[in-house]
């Protein structure tokens, strides 16, 4: 689907197919979703190196833009730049290159290979992928062990190590001892100059070297004042009209719809609908309590009238599901900070079951102790990208397109603005101003935009 709605040529379909399967094969065992740009600049360089002429590494590239950017999107792919060819070592150079009838691309003659940016001459032959040297493992398990005992979500959890990870194989130093925040400093550059990722990304590495070196190294680090910032631009984020949503949402069906619903009616980031709990929603108040948000914020955002009947039938299922775990004496779902200790059973209530439970069992990655999770979020973005292409939305639409527009949509019909950064849950107001399109009226009632849509979903 994806490949026919970006124009690529039917006859060439296999052949993208197969340079992505390719891909996966380059990767292993990292999974598609770990791997970031230099990732497919190696692949290419592999297919280069292996003969392949110009033609057949720049027909790669296109198949992994289509993947990355429109079957399964990534941030880094968004600022994917235009030939990845140039520049890479094809043995010799200046090569002709027969390009075969039928395909878009022009006859490269000579592939001469990019200048060395200002600055980077001292980063020449490093990299930090691979696989992490054994002497840095203990090191690693310390800082593992830190970050849970300083109570980090997972996901940030893992974010982290990656970022250590990194690090440990960039550095490449001997002993921890040798590790000064110099070398932080110097990586974090060699990501702004070489690898140049956005200035969240380079954010989100220089809070990890932080605790690295302030928690589990004990030294002091530096700030952002002292790196080489990547540029950081502001995004005007995807808004949907009402009519889109609701085209949107009346191609879905089942669990996803619901979802779906769920995050455009009560403004939910895609983790947040996931997490629900049967205790989240609160029927006799009308309104639906977001636990541990962005933050580690709790908040409360308006139920949907529309969705009650469904909500009420999704909980009949849920609880099917949930007396048969109950017979076959499984495990409670996951509980949040040290509620497990003190109630040891309350995994086990009717109350603190999931909203979306997964249909297999799976390991808790902190317990080891095999339970039901909630359904994977990566499902969800996929049902949306796959509806949104249906619906034929050429604006980029995920899961969080929802949120952005049932913001958009409230301060549209007058809601006010300090309101509306209620219901996201965000700290500052500035935040919200981004969605500010109209004026708005403080003193309206706050309604779900859901209930609202110009025609009914059809079931």
């Amino acid at each position: 689907m994806a490949l026919k709605v970006c124009g690529v040529d039917s006859r060439r379909h296999e052949h993208f197919r197969a340079w992505v399967f390719g891909f996966f094969g380059f990767i292993k065992p990292q999974k598609y979703y770990q791997v970031e740009m230099e990732a497919v600049a190696g692949y290419l360089q592999k297919l280069a190196g292996e003969g392949k002429a110009i033609w057949q590494v720049r027909q790669a590239e296109e198949a992994l833009r289509v993947f990355f950017q429109e079957v399964e999107p990534s941030i880094w792919a968004k600022q994917w730049a235009g030939d990845m060819c140039r520049g890479l070592d094809f043995g010799v150079q200046g090569i002709e290159c027969r390009v075969p009838e039928g395909l878009a691309w022009e006859n490269p003659a000579i592939m001469p290979r990019p200048p060395t940016a200002q600055g980077t001459a001292q980063f020449i032959g490093r990299r930090d992928t691979g696989e992490l040297p054994e002497k840095y493992r203990d090191f690693f398990s310390l800082i593992e062990a830190a970050l849970r005992a300083e109570r980090y979500a997972y996901r940030t959890e893992q974010t982290y190590l990656e970022w250590a990870r990194r690090f440990l194989i960039f550095s490449s130093v001997a002993t921890r001892g040798e590790l000064a925040w110099e070398a932080a400093k110097e990586y974090l550059d060699y990501l702004t100059l070489v690898r140049r990722v956005s200035a969240g990304t380079q954010n989100q590495a220089l809070s990890a070297l932080q605790f690295v070196f302030n928690r589990v190294l004990k030294q002091q680090s530096g700030g952002k004042q002292e790196l080489k910032r990547a540029p950081q631009t502001r995004r005007v984020p995807t808004v949907m009209t009402r009519e889109e949503v609701a085209g949107l949402l009346g191609l879905l069906e089942g669990q996803g719809k619901l979802m779906a619903e769920l995050m455009y009616g009560a403004g939910l980031r895609v983790a947040e609908c996931m997490r629900l709990r049967v205790k989240d929603v609160d029927f006799g108040n009308r309104y639906i309590v977001v636990r541990a948000g962005k933050g580690d914020k709790d908040r409360l955002t308006p139920l949907p009238d529309r969705l009650i009947g469904p909500i009420e039938e999704q909980l009949v299922r849920c609880k099917a599901r949930w007396d048969a775990d109950r017979k076959l004496g499984l495990d409670g779902v996951f509980l949040p900070g040290a509620l497990s200790v003190k109630s040891r059973n309350a995994g086990k209530e009717w109350g603190w079951f999931w909203l979306f439970p997964s249909e297999n069992l799976s390991m808790d990655p902190w317990t080891q102790v095999e339970r039901r999770h909630h359904l994977d979020a990566n499902g969800v973005q996929k049902l949306v990208k796959r509806a949104a292409l249906r619906a034929g939305l050429t604006k980029p639409v995920t899961p969080h397109t929802f949120r952005h527009s049932f913001a958009t949509h409230l301060l549209e019909a007058g809601a006010d603005i300090r309101t509306v950064q209620d219901l996201l849950g965000h700290s500052d107001v500035s935040t919200t101003m981004i969605y500010t399109h109209v004026m708005n009226r403080p003193g309206l009632p706050v309604r779900s935009p859901l209930d609202s849509l110009p025609t009914p979903i059809v079931a």
